[in-house]
């Protein structure tokens, strides 16, 4: 690559716990003789999609080549952040030959896309694709992407029930600014849910698009990089529902961090979380676990009542404390309730753990 080259971005969006870190990791494990870059935005404190990416690290994307962007959304602090952030992948020793953008799930690509336009950066980088991941099985149920005429018709049977959700046009503005459509979780949707995820999809797209399934974010690179889409020039072809505002808000969601001491019946945490997410309409919780007697720190990753947890790595010379990110809409977030699930299971979880040894002990005597 020349210095007058151009670095091609390309731009990873979805929703929450569509897989988009899991892609990540398959592309870092499969770079197709590239040396990459990785910015990672995420929504909360913790930053727990970033700490996985650079656990992956190698000499294709070595640790500083991976940044996290945690002060906000990345559509709503480009100056702040992104465009630093940029420029500072480009002043590296050794530049990057292609650069991933992880979005938060709630972020709109289409004001992210403008931002290539900056005077800064636009004669240095292009962006060579926007991928949107979609969970094929939650899409297949209707979840994101409402038929419009049915809601208007509850709305007129029962006028307790409100207009369209905030995560339906997050969905659909997702969709509007893809270049390819990438539906993940494909094996837990099976071909009845591909095919009906696949329908939704093609009804909000302005435009006919890719739509290829995947699972375990395991996809041939050569699809969705190097497709040189130069997205930022045909901005007008990417619809958003926020297209003249100033600004989006993010006041629909937020966020609470929980942190715990150790825990000694980590199912219990996950029945925990389950419930949270039945009963409290949580929609993601991700962090790490340290579970009583395990040299391993437990990663938790639960969109809705699916939770996946895997013993990531030792926890070293970190200290030993579990801390969990719960995401929810802002009508739906309840701290006080949420702590008191996750505490109060704690506590008893404590209380069996203190009583075995004690049994233990008393035993041994």
């Amino acid at each position: 690559m020349t210095d007058l080259a151009k670095i091609p971005v390309t731009v990873i969006t979805g929703f929450l716990g569509a897989g988009k870190t899991t892609l990540i990791r398959h592309l870092m494990m499969n770079p197709q003789g590239k040396r990459l870059a990785i910015i990672v935005n995420e929504f909360g404190t913790l930053g727990v999609d970033g700490d996985i990416l650079k656990s992956c690290a190698d000499a294709n994307c070595p640790v500083e080549n991976i940044v996290e962007l945690a002060n906000g959304c990345i559509c709503c602090t480009v100056a702040d952040d992104f465009i630093p952030t940029i420029e500072a992948l480009m002043a590296l020793p050794v530049r990057p030959d292609h650069i991933l953008i992880e979005t938060s799930g709630l972020a709109l690509p289409k004001p992210l896309l403008k931002a290539f336009d900056w005077p800064a950066i636009r004669s240095k980088i292009t962006v060579d694709g926007v991928i949107t991941l979609a969970d094929a099985e939650a899409v297949a149920a209707g979840r994101f992407a409402p038929d419009l005429a049915a809601v208007g018709a509850q709305r007129l049977a029962d006028p307790s029930i409100d207009h369209e959700t905030p995560l339906s046009e997050v969905f659909e503005d997702q969709i509007s600014c893809a270049d390819i459509v990438l539906l993940s979780k494909a094996d837990l949707a099976g071909e009845a849910g591909l095919a009906a995820a696949r329908a939704v999809i093609e009804a909000e797209s302005p435009r006919r698009l890719p739509i290829i399934a995947m699972s375990e974010g395991v996809i041939d690179p050569r699809l969705i990089l190097g497709i040189g889409a130069a997205a930022e020039d045909d901005i007008a072809a990417r619809p958003s529902h926020h297209d003249g505002d100033a600004d989006h808000e993010h006041d629909d969601f937020d966020t609470v961090v929980i942190e715990l001491g150790e825990v000694a019946d980590p199912d219990a945490l996950q029945a925990a979380i389950v419930r949270l997410a039945r009963e409290q309409h949580i929609l993601r919780v991700k962090g790490y676990v340290a579970v009583v007697d395990k040299p391993m720190r437990m990663l938790v990753q639960a969109v809705g009542e699916r939770v996946r947890v895997q013993y990531d790595r030792p926890w070293g010379s970190d200290a030993r404390q579990t801390r969990l990110v719960v995401i929810a809409e802002h009508h739906h977030v309840d701290e006080a309730a949420i702590r008191a699930v996750l505490e109060r299971d704690t506590e008893k979880w404590e209380l069996v753990s203190r009583a075995s040894h004690a049994t233990a002990e008393s035993s041994e005597a």
